[in-house]
């Protein structure tokens, strides 16, 4: 979970008063967040939140807007927003994107702020919400990357294009020698750090004003003179470049109400976009694009265990910053600007039931009282296992993430079928595991030197793609065996799945396995029960073995339990 951190002085100046530690935890659940520390001498409050879906309070101006409004009921109004039918007057300062970007970092926005000196706390705040929004919110800058720029340096309009990286050059922030954008990327921290993003393009993205003065090199590093914001500086340009445009305009609102909150005016400034999208060819920025939600009082009612009249949920919804119309059948509200996280009815509710007060629903015992009992599925797993370590296997437990090179590469299978993280935070854990054996076989792979035969199992869950699915998906309970040694073959396998089906009073077939990399042509075979394809087993091919860096024979099985029960 995103964590903050923010100067005594930076929050309670934001809230308007100072408050103790006590108070700080007693009210901070209202913001989704936990005071995680105070640093009493240095006079550092440490902030955890807990909803990534809410990037607008991953700032000490996010989290004190929201007290805030918890407190007083008022909620704050933003007079700097245009929307499609009232666009608010740029006064010049326009955004100029060029079609050549279009297919590797597609958009450019932006808006200016002046009329507040920028004071060593406010620096510090701006730069960790560049850091929050762009890590976090923009995955690591791959989606969302946002720079700060001395407004009062730039001749507008700002260009955004892709330019050749080996003829295009400037001086980086934190270096004196004017560098090539592909030695940026060799050479500059920031570009050894996020260069990969672009690298594998034939032009790199590039921000320069209408002097031809470079303002930086999105998303990877600001330039030296224009891009050094510095303590006492008045005049500011934020902008912020990426693929996916609602994403950049929700980041560019929330940092905009947060300038506005430590006293900057917003300036708009008008975006020129190389391409159409559905808000047209030009938007003015800020830009308001949520559209309004509706909730029936009847599912918020239900879903909460009281009942709210429309007028009570207004009221509620007002404390969490939230306007909304009382209607016959519910409450239809205005998202606020710096919010884009209502996706459904039920959020609507999630936020009547934190701004009604969590202190404010009595516990009740529940009417119905069950007992807790084992599954179908994991009583027969029990007995599975008994029998596996009665035949001298050993009960091993694996994560169910891994990577590309275990679960595809190393087994020689095709990604079909599949699932994949779709932002994973490593490559070593963006796949959940299709099947069991690739950890027992990562297992085997490391235990070369503990004495032979080495008979394992475990009975854990995969996932695979299924298009009958409603998710695509389906999670299947499945056993996988494997047994290593000098000497063992198809007819150890087979002697082992006689027994298990025995104990387990199945009667089964075997067919001939073709085209399975893992197994070795003519030594494996498909178990089948009741005309259906429960499992396989058979002896592990040498590629296989080979790719793991095993140096011992072994025979492997994978069944599905489900099928089974």
């Amino acid at each position: 979970m995103p964590k903050i951190e923010s100067t005594e002085n930076m929050l309670y100046t934001l809230l308007g008063r100072k408050m103790t530690d006590d108070e700080l935890v007693d009210i901070f659940p209202v913001a989704k967040a936990e005071l995680d520390g105070h640093d009493e001498k240095e006079g550092i409050l440490k902030i955890e939140l807990n909803d990534t879906n809410r990037p607008d309070l991953w700032s000490p101006a996010g989290v004190a807007r929201a007290l805030r409004t918890y407190q007083t009921g008022i909620v704050p109004e933003y007079d700097f927003f245009s929307t499609a039918n009232d666009e608010k007057p740029s006064d010049g300062r326009e955004i100029i994107d060029d079609e050549s970007a279009i297919g590797i970092r597609d958009y450019s926005i932006g808006f200016a702020a002046k009329g507040k000196i920028v004071t060593e706390d406010i620096l510090l705040t701006l730069i960790q919400s560049q850091e929050k929004l762009c890590f976090n919110f923009g995955r690591k800058r791959k989606t969302i990357a946002l720079g700060i720029y001395r407004s009062d340096l730039i001749k507008y309009p700002v260009h955004y294009a892709a330019v050749d990286p080996d003829k295009t050059a400037f001086v980086p922030l934190g270096m004196d020698e004017k560098l090539t954008l592909r030695e940026i990327c060799e050479k500059h921290p920031k570009g050894r750090e996020y260069g990969y993003i672009v690298s594998s393009f034939p032009r790199f993205p590039y921000l320069y004003d209408d002097n031809n003065e470079t303002l930086s090199f999105p998303p990877v590093i600001n330039s030296a003179r224009i891009g050094a914001v510095e303590v006492g500086d008045s005049d500011l340009f934020i902008e912020l470049s990426g693929p996916i445009l609602d994403d950049l305009l929700l980041a560019a609102s929330i940092l905009a109400c947060d300038m506005a909150d430590m006293g900057f005016e917003i300036l708009p400034v008008k975006v020129h976009f190389a391409c159409d999208t559905k808000y047209g060819r030009s938007v003015t920025v800020p830009y308001y694009f949520q559209t309004p939600v509706h909730a029936s009082t009847e599912l918020i009612s239900k879903k909460l265990g009281l009942d709210f009249s429309a007028d009570g949920c207004v009221a509620a919804l007002r404390k969490m910053g939230v306007k909304a119309e009382a209607e016959s059948d519910g409450v239809t509200i205005t998202v606020p600007e710096y919010r884009n996280d209502f996706l459904h009815a039920v959020d609507i509710a999630e936020d009547v039931m934190i701004g009604y007060g969590l202190d404010n629903f009595e516990p009740v015992l529940p009417s119905d009282f069950t007992i807790g009992r084992l599954s179908p599925a994991e009583e027969f797993s029990r007995k599975v296992k008994e029998i596996l370590v009665g035949l001298g296997f050993q009960e091993m437990m694996y994560n169910y993430l891994g990577s590309r090179k275990e679960y595809i590469e190393n087994m020689h299978v095709s990604d079909e079928n599949v699932v994949f993280i779709a932002n994973p935070m490593s490559e070593n854990y963006e796949v959940i595991r299709p099947s069991v054996l690739p950890s027992l076989l990562e297992s085997e792979s490391v235990s070369g030197h503990a004495v032979y035969p080495h008979n394992i199992f475990e009975i854990g869950k995969i996932t695979v793609k299924d298009a009958e699915d409603n998710s695509g998906t389906v999670t299947i309970n499945s056993l996988g065996f494997l047994s290593s040694n000098v000497q063992i073959g198809y007819n150890d396998a087979a002697s082992y799945i006689n027994t298990l089906m025995y104990f387990l009073r199945k009667e089964y077939t075997l067919e001939e396995v073709e085209g399975d990399e893992r197994f070795i042509p003519g030594r494996a075979a498909w178990i089948v029960v009741d005309g259906k394809r429960v499992g396989i087993f058979g002896e592990t091919h040498p590629q296989v073995l080979e790719s793991w860096g095993c140096s011992m024979p072994a025979i492997m099985a994978e069944i599905n339990i489900d099928k089974l029960i």
